[in-house]
This record gives C-alpha cells, sequence and structure tokens, in this order.
C-alpha cells in the first residue's frame, strides 16, 4: 500500500476496501481484454482512436452555439463554390420547380358528397385558391406570389438551416384581392433571442414576464414545447442604422391553433428547435475542392503567360530592361525573337532556347473533380451525375442514381408541404368560408368535418424520363396488374392531373369529331358525293 492508501485505511477501512477492491477488479479486466465496444469504435488504447476524444452534448450546444458560424459559411460558398451552388439548386429545381400546385381532395365519404358533389367542390376551391396564389399580394412585401416563395423558402431551408415565414392577416379590402392573408418570409438570423446576435448565443437566457428558457430566439415551457418566437426587427449583425428591437410572436393562435410563425426546417436530433445548413457535414470539403480548382486555373493562367525562355551566358547587368516592346523591329540593345511558321531566329554566343513544359491544367483534374464529387453527394444524397449534370453512364446505372436522388426529394418535399404550403392553404380555406366564398358545412363544428374539407394534394416537377418509351410501358403495365392507378402515373411522369386531362381529351375528341364532320364531302338528295356519276 502507499501512503494515500494507508491514510485512507487509517481514516476510513470500508474506503481503503473499496479502493483495493475497483484496483483489482481493473487488474482483472486489463487481464482478460476489453469487452463489446471496447475493442472497437470505443477503445482508448488503439493507436487510431487513442487521441480521439470526441464529445456531445445537447442539441442547442452543438448545433445553435455554432450555428453562426455555419450559416455564415453556407452562404459564402453558396456565393463562391460551384458545386455548392448546384447542390441546392439542384434540390431546388426537383423539389419545387415552378411551383407546388394545390390540388383539393375533399374526402366525400367523409363528408357524404356525391362524386358529382366533391368534384365541382375541389375545381372551385382550386381556382379560388388560385386567385390568392398567383397574385403578389399575398407576399407581405408584394415582391412574390406564393410559388416563387416556395422557392425562396426552399432556398433559404438549405442555405440558412431554415426558413422562416410570418402570418399576417391585412384589414384592406381591395376588389381585386378579396382576402387579408398574408405571408412574410425573413431570414432565419432575425429570430434570435434578445439582445444577441452575430456569432453570441446565450444558451442560458429566460423570458422576463413568462420565465420560459429561450434557445436562439424559440421559447420552450417546461415540457419543451415551442410557445413563442423572439423577432427581431432587423438583422441582429448588420451595419445599417437601424433600430434594433425583439418582438414576442406566440407560436399558436390561441383560438384557431393555427401557426403564427412558419419554421421550416429538418430535424436530425430529439428536441432541436433550430436547422443546420444543408451544405454543414461537407464544408470542409467544398472548401477546399474550390481552392484546389482555383489553384489549378491559376496556374493554367500562369502557364500561358510563359511559353518559350531564352537562356543567355552573359552577365545580365549588360542587358538594359527594354519592358516588353511594341513587337515592331529589334527592341533597343538586344535581340527579338519570335514564333510563327517558317520563321528562323539567330541566336547570339551563348544564348540557348528553352520550351517551358507546362503542366496544368493536371491531367488527373477531371477524375480527382469527379471522385470528390461522389464522396460530396453521398453525403448530400445526390448521386455525382446529378451534382455535376453529366450523364455518361449507362441507361440503368443513370435510371438507378435518378431514382435514389429523388428518394431524397420526395421527403423534401412532403417536409416542405407539411411545415408551409400545407397550414398555408388550410389558413387560406378557413377565410374563404369565413367569407362565404366558399361553401363547407360543419367546417367549424367538428375537426374531423374540417380534416376532411382540407385534405389536399400537391403537384410538383415530376421525375423526367431517360427513356420515354420503356418508361411509358413500364407504367402501362403497372397499371393494368392494379399496382398503380391512372392519376398516380399521370402526376410522376408529368406532375399533372388525370382528371383534368380526361376533360381535355373529351373536348379534343369533341372537336376534332366536328372538324370531321366539316371535312367530309357533301352529298346530293341520292346519298352521292360531289364529283361522283
Amino acid at each position: 500500500m502507499n501512503v494515500l492508501d494507508r491514510a485512507i485505511a487509517a481514516v476510513s477501512p470500508e474506503a481503503a476496501l473499496r479502493r483495493e477492491k475497483a484496483r483489482r477488479s481493473l487488474q482483472i479486466i486489463q487481464r482478460f481484454g476489453n469487452s463489446g465496444y471496447d475493442e472497437s469504435g470505443a477503445s482508448h488504447s488503439k493507436n487510431a482512436l487513442r487521441g480521439w476524444d470526441a464529445s456531445s452534448r445537447s442539441p442547442q450546444e452543438d448545433i445553435d452555439r455554432n450555428l453562426h458560424t455555419l450559416r455564415q459559411r453556407s452562404r459564402s460558398l453558396m456565393m463562391s463554390a460551384p458545386i455548392a451552388v448546384s447542390a441546392i439548386k439542384t434540390n431546388r429545381t426537383n423539389i419545387v420547380g415552378v411551383g407546388l400546385k394545390a390540388r383539393p381532395m375533399a374526402d366525400r365519404e367523409v363528408l357524404g358528397l356525391s362524386e358529382a358533389e366533391a368534384k365541382a367542390w375541389n375545381k372551385k376551391a382550386q381556382r379560388e385558391f388560385e386567385l390568392w396564389a398567383k397574385s403578389k399580394h399575398c407576399d407581405s412585401t408584394k415582391t412574390n406570389n406564393f410559388y416563387e416563395m416556395q422557392q425562396i423558402a426552399c432556398m433559404s431551408w438549405l442555405m440558412n438551416g431554415d426558413a422562416v415565414a410570418l402570418v399576417k392577416y391585412s384589414d384592406k379590402e381591395a376588389p381585386f384581392m378579396p382576402y387579408g392573408l398574408r405571408i412574410h418570409l425573413i431570414e432565419s438570423d432575425r429570430v434570435c433571442s434578445p439582445r444577441s446576435g452575430g456569432s453570441y448565443v446565450n444558451l442560458q437566457q429566460v423570458d422576463e414576464q413568462t420565465h420560459n428558457r429561450i434557445y436562439n430566439g424559440v421559447e420552450i415551457d417546461g415540457d419543451g414545447a415551442v410557445v413563442a418566437y423572439h423577432i427581431c426587427s432587423t438583422y441582429p449583425n448588420s451595419s445599417l442604422q437601424a433600430e434594433k428591437k425583439w418582438d414576442r410572436v406566440k407560436a399558436f393562435g390561441e383560438r384557431t391553433g393555427f401557426p403564427n410563425v412558419l419554421m421550416i426546417f429538418e430535424s436530425e436530433r430529439a428536441e432541436q428547435y433550430r436547422g443546420v445548413p444543408y451544405l454543414s457535414p461537407v464544408i470542409e470539403s467544398l472548401k477546399q475542392l474550390t481552392r484546389y480548382s482555383e489553384a489549378e486555373i491559376m496556374a493554367a493562367v500562369i502557364n500561358g503567360f510563359f511559353t518559350v525562355f531564352v537562356t543567355t551566358q552573359r552577365d545580365t547587368a549588360e542587358l538594359p530592361f527594354t519592358g516588353f516592346g511594341d513587337g515592331d523591329g529589334e527592341q533597343e540593345g538586344g535581340s527579338n525573337y519570335g514564333m510563327g511558321p517558317g520563321m528562323i531566329n539567330v541566336l547570339a554566343p551563348g544564348e540557348d532556347v528553352k520550351m517551358a513544359d507546362p503542366s496544368h491544367p493536371n491531367g488527373n483534374y477531371d477524375a480527382f473533380i469527379t471522385a470528390y464529387a461522389k464522396y460530396i453527394g453521398a453525403a448530400l444524397e445526390i448521386p455525382y451525375e446529378l451534382l455535376l449534370k453529366q450523364f455518361g453512364a449507362s441507361y440503368s446505372a443513370s435510371k438507378a442514381a435518378l431514382e435514389e436522388a429523388w428518394k431524397s426529394f420526395r421527403m423534401k418535399r412532403t417536409w416542405l408541404v407539411s411545415d408551409f404550403c400545407q397550414p398555408v392553404y388550410e389558413m387560406w380555406l378557413v377565410e374563404a368560408i369565413a367569407k362565404n366564398r366558399i361553401s363547407a358545412p360543419g367546417f367549424f363544428l367538428d375537426p374531423a368535418i374540417r380534416e376532411a374539407w382540407c385534405r389536399c394534394a400537391w403537384n410538383g416537377p415530376s421525375q423526367g424520363m431517360l427513356d420515354p418509351l420503356k418508361e411509358v410501358n413500364a407504367a402501362t403495365r403497372r397499371v393494368r396488374l392494379g399496382i398503380s392507378t391512372r392519376e398516380i402515373e399521370t402526376m410522376e411522369s408529368s406532375g399533372g392531373s388525370f382528371d383534368d386531362n380526361v376533360e381535355q381529351l373529351r373536348r379534343e375528341a369533341e372537336r376534332m369529331g366536328e372538324i370531321g364532320r366539316l371535312l367530309e364531302p357533301e352529298k346530293d338528295r341520292d346519298g352521292r358525293s360531289e364529283g361522283e356519276g
């Protein structure tokens, strides 16, 4: 026993006994080896893992404390890194495209409507919603219509980690816009804790009135539920002269239950209240790749200036500097050398010509960029073919890449619809029914009936076809086998509506029948056409 053990034994023999048992247990473990993950990922003795002291804390400490830096770097890449721009805009184009179109689908079985009544109601609701959605008056800033706001919200969500939309109502009625619902998109930076901003995030802040904890502008109650958002009147880190004050906006209306603030983000951890920028896992890789590309381009440009060198044994001090010359005749104090078809240059004694050996652009540059794009695309769930817009593989390989990418696009589209499009549609529908522009019996009486009236599908850009003939034949067989429907195939192939197509085809068939009758030769009373004997 050492001096410490003897001192402990003198004061507390029981504590000394526990120390001795612990020492013997450790010796047994060391003698017989580790167990479970101690031998692999959790090992602290292997050389590869000895210096790896990973530490993870709460989502607020891991995410919110670093969110400002992640946003700034993500925006910087969006402005300077081509592959980063491609990653975000490829998502935007495939998730939203020109806009997700609402297609009301009231549940006629729950509502007791006939097929014709449900169809008529859906058509009217769609026309009324288009009246609001296509107008720039649906935007509080009057700069974008609802479909353009979807694109901005999607881009902001991917670039900043989350997108924020404020729900407002206008009291001013206009003959061209019967609805007062307004959507105001703001940058996610403006949702922050009072008297904070920039890189400083106070995770211990408490609201002075409610005494609720505030995490990066999101106020939560004792159960962890979001109850309010704190929104700055301007950008917290802006250098513009503007008064900065914070407004506390309740997350949900007390009477309607509808959200007052739409927070659009993708959660990756439980009890997470702010989103992580889409490029966060590959920020370092994208920056290094951008630096490499810039270095290769600069090296190629520099090599373009240095083509031929003339070496001499004379003292360079004897050669006066003559500038770059104008290319006309000999330069003062020296010889004039040129390059051209059939040109002969006579060199002075002791002079020799050396050709520069350009090593840029690197012959492996394209292969390296492609390999790195695969590495980045795997983390972002985008195949490198889409990331680089190169489809040089076989049909089956390109088809598999598109199918894999569209799993991610569909998931993100569902998230965007759930967090943004559908809540806006339901708030608009409430106003339309309250103003008697649309009739929906029982809407305000039973939540189940209201849900049946609010059912809506959102059509967006389709996946596209690499070989239309093969894919149309496959769709035909799926419909015949009953594993798909014409409505589903129409939505997935073109993003359209099967019912609208049927109506249009009927009108075209009737029109073609009328044209066919007009083109038929006139017949006389005996049934003979003109020109017949």
